[in-house]
């Protein structure tokens, strides 16, 4: 016998108009519906007994943001699943279900939950007043490290033109000025301040913590490429999946919705990403990459 979810409709002695109509639920801009109903007797009180089936609410296919090969399931996890899980526990779970994929070509894993968030959703939802929860370093911990790792990769033939692609605040910005680089510009989408898209080119565009966010990574990618010197560089950061990803698989660390990451790179889908704008990726880490096209003077040392 199917497994089913018994719920009661008041109906005041009749049926409703409609008995197929989809249950709906909606959590955070989430919608998920469970269909169709089917309807049993009444009980003692004159309620009439709905029998809901189980219903998959979510696609058991899609298709690969950076291959276009067809990813399957991969596994699911609580919304509020979070990267600060590797240091302590800040959220409880939510209950909303968020569905990851896996492809089988490039690896690539991936949710379609927010494909349909505009900007404001993602402000009211993920970037809120609670963010800072789930991301404790964002605000300055990690642009001083960044301005750091930055001043010393260029430490005496600096990029001209700089910028910092979904740089948050401008704090990373602010600090590389300090750091003696001559121009040095910040943009996000997510930030009013410096929400307009920049019209000039650049020597060096930063990425920080930035693609996994993306839920369309073809369209980041493709953006920051517009934006970039014929001889330019996109210095980046993003972890790529560790070595015992089939062992851990969403239970790792980094894969966290709440934080907004929604797309979790292997080393095969950079590349299948950088292929597809003609570009050249190398990776100094599993944390730091670097697109390029022809390598400017500034950064020959870094392709090595």
């Amino acid at each position: 016998m199917a497994l089913a979810k018994t719920a009661r409709w008041k109906t005041g002695g009749s049926f409703p108009e409609d008995a197929s109509r989809a249950l709906r639920s909606e959590h955070y801009g989430l919608t998920y519906e469970l269909s169709p109903l089917s309807f049993g007797r009444r009980d003692r009180t004159g309620s009439i007994l709905m029998v809901v089936p189980l219903q998959a609410i979510c696609p058991q296919q899609a298709s690969c943001k950076c291959c276009s090969a067809t990813a399957s399931l991969y596994g699911v996890v609580d919304f509020h699943k979070n990267c600060e899980i590797v240091r302590q526990k800040v959220l409880d779970p939510c209950g909303i279900p968020i569905y990851y994929y896996r492809c089988p070509e490039c690896q690539f894993i991936f949710t379609t939950a927010f494909d349909h968030f505009s900007k404001q959703d993602f402000n009211e939802y993920i970037y809120n007043s609670d963010y800072i929860l789930v991301d404790p370093d964002y605000r300055e911990v990690r642009p001083q490290a960044t301005a750091s790792g930055v001043a010393q990769l260029f430490p005496v033939v600096r990029p001209a033109r700089i910028l910092d692609y979904g740089g948050g605040n401008g704090y990373l910005a602010d600090l590389l000025r300090a750091a003696g680089f001559p121009h040095v510009d910040t943009y996000d989408p997510f930030v009013s301040k410096y929400a307009t898209m920049p019209t000039s080119r650049y020597d060096c565009i930063l990425s920080f913590e930035v693609v996994e966010h993306s839920p369309d990574p073809a369209a980041t990618f493709t953006e920051m490429s517009d934006l970039l010197a014929d001889r330019g560089i996109i210095l980046f950061s993003t972890l790529l999946q560790p070595s015992d990803i089939d062992q851990q698989g969403v239970n790792w660390w980094y894969l966290g919705p709440r934080n907004g990451h929604v797309s979790l790179y292997s080393g095969a889908s950079l590349h299948k990403v950088a292929q597809r704008l003609g570009f050249q990726v190398r990776s100094a880490n599993a944390g730091l990459h670097v697109l390029f096209r022809e390598i400017p003077d500034f950064a020959r040392h870094l392709i090595q």
